[in-house]
């Protein structure tokens, strides 16, 4: 299977990655000009020994032509992925990673995302959980995201940091949230109407459940929770979008991690 990825931040994020991991296999760069942000990536992508090609502007659009019309805007630059490069760098086994945070007192933020859809949400989601250090996200494989066109957003979207947050997608749900809790964690339901933020302290081990904007939580995730955790506001309509909500638990968990 062959991706094209284009977006200067996901693009250099992602060669950045493969570089650090020496997993550069089934990567090629293609390029139409040599301007300052493109220059910065091919001096890396070279260091690493992919393949770059430069090309004319009709190509990069024949390399995007199967992506989503926001991820068509190449600027200049694609990065061609063949076979299964994402899931050998930062897709994890959950059953190995959960094991080996049970028998460990390091701490630990799990995020799992319930039926998120909107892959602009999740790229946006992954960004913020790079940035306050969440240790594994995790997607069920039903009712979310998961096609090549979607992964393309969430690249961009997450200013490349997908190429980096741990990863897993699970076909229950339920079950990994089941095997969280057992492993010794705290489980926490984002919604309205829950324990404000501000009066929670966040244990050592956190996992943070967030569903979707339309139909929250499922009833069986909402059940396993140890607490409901909402967002104080003030303003006029109903609630945060998900990726904003998600950023500010994590704000505050990673805040109250510093002190």
């Amino acid at each position: 299977m062959k991706q094209s990825i284009t977006g200067f931040h996901a693009i250099e994020e992602k060669v950045r990655s493969a570089c650090e991991s020496g997993k550069t296999d089934g990567l090629s760069l293609y390029y139409s000009k040599i301007g300052p942000r493109v220059k910065k990536i091919l001096d890396v992508a070279k260091t690493a020994g992919i393949p770059c090609s430069q090309c004319d502007t009709k190509m990069l659009d024949s390399l995007v032509q199967n992506l989503p019309d926001v991820a068509r805007d190449h600027r200049g630059i694609v990065l061609c992925a063949e076979g299964n490069i994402d899931q050998n760098q930062n897709e994890v086994n959950f059953d190995t990673w959960i094991a080996q945070a049970a028998v460990s007192d390091a701490p630990s933020t799990i995020l799992v995302l319930d039926s998120i859809t909107d892959p602009h949400n999740v790229g946006a989601i992954m960004r913020s959980s790079d940035q306050f250090g969440v240790n594994l996200v995790i997607m069920p494989n039903r009712n979310s995201v998961g096609n090549v066109s979607d992964n393309e957003i969430i690249a961009r979207s997450s200013a490349g940091a997908s190429s980096y947050v741990p990863y897993t997608i699970t076909k229950n749900l339920n079950r990994a949230v089941q095997k969280i809790k057992e492993a010794g964690f705290w489980i926490y339901g984002a919604d309205a109407g829950g324990e404000s933020v501000q009066n929670l302290t966040f244990p050592a081990k956190t996992c943070i459940i967030m569903g979707s904007e339309g139909t929250g939580i499922s009833r069986l995730l909402e059940e396993q929770c140890d607490s409901i955790v909402s967002i104080p506001t003030c303003g006029k309509i109903d609630s945060l979008n998900v990726s904003v909500a998600t950023g500010v638990l994590l704000y505050e968990r990673y805040r109250q991690s510093l002190s």
